[in-house]
């Protein structure tokens, strides 16, 4: 019964967090909040707030002499897209 109950418990947990992981702030907060500050307004990166290109610098990549030379891995167009949504 206790093994029952352990693995309910991770199932729950698993499932709790992909679904809270859809949120933008959630996203922008495990992907992009190290480097461009807790609301996009910089801090060892630049500020991202207000920015109309997010979703294709996050998935395209091609920003020139920065981590973002290339797409931002693990994030989907949609997750990018939440992401844009939550720095507007």
């Amino acid at each position: 019964m206790k093994r029952i109950m352990m693995i309910l418990s991770v199932l729950v947990i698993m499932y709790s967090t992909s679904v809270f992981a859809e949120n933008g702030a959630t996203l922008y907060k495990l992907k992009c909040a190290a480097c461009h500050g807790k609301t996009g307004d910089g801090k060892m990166g630049p500020v991202i707030r207000g920015r109309t290109d997010i979703v294709d610098i996050v998935i395209k990549g091609g920003l020139k002499k920065s981590p973002h030379a290339k797409p931002v891995a693990g994030v989907t167009e949609e997750q990018a897209k939440k992401i844009a949504a939550f720095l507007k």
